[in-house]
């Protein structure tokens, strides 16, 4: 790719479109003026009794990301706003009984595989035992879980006996200083739980790391090389518009495609086509002389990166969420009131119907709720 070109960017226009600063296609012309109001409906009528898990664009939908608390220990750049206090006075929204309901209706109608997010979902004191249910229900496959790995250490062993197969753990940076940078925290406790989680036997460890320019791209050949060393596979994730427009900027976004050239200065990336290391969009490729295995994951820059979608999300607050990059959520509240399931079940209908072909943040996207209160 070469030098980046400079970037124009007019901080007096508050919704200037992104993607036009960067040169990639617009999903639609938008004219730098900002967004326009849009709402997706699918023209599909809801029938009762079951319904294959798909969605209107025929992608089978068979994966929920299931937010237990918006809390966090946590302020990364990217996800949590400083100003952003959430519900610490009144602790999680949905119980423990909440969250085995809700999980039996959806495997009720195919879904499958499952991810514990948050926030951070650690803090959440009644975490292993919420797993361990789960993980007793029928049709419920895969138990996943996304951490900062910060209380990892002491729960990994629990989580693992409990019925957790699969963890995500964030790293953006192995300076310390620079980790304490984007995150507040220290890394060293997270080092700890890397290690934990690979003592503890779970079926696949990954790490995760978002790309930010002038910030941690100095990082990813170390990341690289720790992964490789501990044998464990590293996503690296394109900055996407979850917290604050200032928090994207054309001066701190870096595409995978450009890491993807830089790495080939110094090695060769090799396909992995084959390789299924969860229900993510990650495309894999094997470094051919360090062995690392690392994934890109390119939301913004990905054309087609919404076509094998196979995900929706439930927030701490009980909604669903069909799309991330998408302001529609349905609140499954009301119907966690009533004695039987049929509403549930109609609102899981309803939320696949209208699941979006494709998110929206190729298209001037405004953030809403920050990532911590969506669920990662």
């Amino acid at each position: 790719m070469g030098q980046a070109k400079p970037l124009h960017w007019d901080r007096s226009i508050n919704a200037a479109c992104f993607v036009h600063e960067l040169g990639l296609r617009c999903a639609r012309d938008c004219g730098q003026a900002g967004p326009k109001p849009r709402r997706t409906r699918c023209a599909i009528r809801l029938v009762p009794g079951p319904v294959p898990v798909m969605d209107a664009f025929g992608r089978k939908i068979d994966y929920l990301r299931i937010s237990v608390t918006d809390r966090c220990n946590e302020r990364c750049l990217y996800c949590r706003p400083r100003q952003y206090a959430g519900w610490n006075a009144s602790g999680e929204r949905l119980s423990n009984s909440d969250l085995l309901r809700i999980v039996r209706v959806a495997t009720s109608l195919g879904f499958r595989k499952f991810r514990i997010t948050g926030g951070e979902p650690l803090l959440r004191p009644d975490l292993v035992e919420l797993i361990e249910q789960m993980a007793q229900i029928p049709g419920v496959e895969c138990i996943g879980l996304s951490t900062n790995g910060v209380k990892l250490a002491p729960l990994a062993a629990d989580l693992r006996k409990a019925g957790l197969r699969t963890v995500n753990i964030s790293l953006d940076a192995l300076d310390p200083a620079l980790y304490r940078r984007i995150t507040g925290g220290p890394l060293e406790p997270v080092l700890a739980g890397i290690q934990a989680a690979i003592e503890a036997g779970f079926e696949r460890v990954k790490l995760n790391t978002v790309l930010m320019r002038h910030v941690n791209e100095q990082e990813i050949w170390p990341l690289i090389h720790f992964s490789a060393a501990h044998q464990l596979p590293l996503r690296l994730i394109e900055l996407m518009p979850l917290t604050s427009r200032d928090v994207l900027t054309p001066e701190n976004f870096l595409s995978v495609g450009e890491v993807m050239e830089r790495i080939q200065q110094q090695d060769q990336l090799i396909p992995e086509p084959d390789a299924r290391l969860g229900h993510g969009p990650a495309r894999y490729y094997r470094l051919a002389r360090s062995g690392a295995l690392v994934g890109f994951i390119g939301a913004m820059t990905q054309q087609h990166f919404c076509d094998s979608c196979n995900k929706m999300r439930l927030t701490a607050d009980g909604r669903l969420r069909p799309c991330l990059g998408h302001h529609d959520e349905i609140s499954l509240v009301e119907a966690l009131r009533q004695p039987d399931d049929e509403l549930l079940c109609s609102l899981f209908r309803h939320a696949l119907a209208t699941k979006p072909r494709e998110h929206e943040f190729r298209t001037c996207y405004q953030p809403g709720r920050p990532m911590t209160a969506i669920g990662g």
